[in-house]
C-alpha cells in the first residue's frame, strides 16, 4: 500500500468489493492472506452456472442468437409438428428427466430444443440452430447445478412437458403460457448480467 499510496480505507473497500464479487478470498490471521478466487461462470441460466474458454463472441451473445432462434423455431413446430415430432419430443423429455448431473442435463435440454427445431419443418433454420449449438458446446468446460436447483429442476422439466402438451394439443393459451413460463425461468434475478437476452426479457 506504501509503495502506491494506496490508503488502508481504500484497500479495505477494494477487497470487500472483489470479495463480494467471489473474484477473491481473503483468510485472516498466520498462513492467510488474499488468494485469487475460482473465475465465476460467464453464463448464469435456469438453474445452470456454465464456464467457458475464452470465445468470440462471447458465450453470452451464442445464448442469445440460440434463445430467440429458439423462440421463433418453437412456434413454428407449434404450428407444423407432426405426431412423430411429439413422440420425439416426449423421448427427450425422458432424456431430460434421467439425467442427474448438471453437464448430462444441459447436454439433454439442448437435445430436447433441437427436436424442436427439426419439428418447425425450416431446414435453413434448424441448421443455423444446430450451428449454434455445435458452437456453444464446443466451448463448454464446466457446467454446475445452483445451489437448491431440486424445486427448480422440477419446475423446468414440468414447463418443457407443457410445452410438449400444448404443441401436441395445439392448445394456443397453453403454449403461450408455458412459451413464457420457459422464459421467466432462465433469467437469474440475482445476477441477471450473466443471464442472456431472451425475447421476453430485452
Amino acid at each position: 500500500m506504501d509503495r502506491f499510496g494506496i490508503s488502508p480505507t481504500v484497500m479495505n473497500e477494494t477487497l470487500r468489493i472483489l470479495r463480494d464479487r467471489d473474484l477473491v478470498s481473503v483468510r485472516p490471521g498466520p498462513g492467510g492472506g488474499i488468494t485469487v478466487a475460482s473465475a465465476p461462470p460467464q453464463v448464469r441460466i435456469g438453474i445452470l452456472d456454465l464456464w467457458f474458454q475464452p470465445s468470440n463472441p462471447h458465450p453470452l451473445d451464442l445464448f442469445e442468437a440460440r434463445l430467440y432462434l429458439e423462440f421463433g423455431l418453437t412456434k413454428a413446430a407449434f404450428e407444423r409438428a407432426t405426431g412423430n415430432d411429439v413422440a420425439a419430443m416426449r423421448a427427450a423429455m425422458v432424456t431430460m428427466r434421467g439425467s442427474s448431473e448438471a453437464r448430462e442435463y444441459f447436454d439433454a435440454v439442448l437435445e430436447f430444443h433441437g427436436v424442436v427445431a427439426a419439428a418447425a419443418h425450416i431446414p435453413v433454420l434448424e441448421g443455423m440452430h444446430k450451428m449454434l449449438i455445435t458452437s456453444i458446446e464446443a466451448i463448454l468446460t464446466r457446467a454446475v447445478f445452483v445451489a437448491g436447483h431440486k424445486s427448480l429442476l422440477a419446475e423446468s422439466l414440468n414447463v418443457h412437458d407443457d410445452i410438449v402438451a400444448a404443441i401436441a394439443t395445439h392448445d394456443p393459451v397453453s403454449f403461450i403460457d408455458a412459451i413464457n413460463r420457459h422464459d421467466e425461468n432462465l433469467i437469474r434475478a440475482e445476477d441477471p448480467l450473466r443471464s442472456p437476452v431472451t425475447p421476453q426479457h430485452p
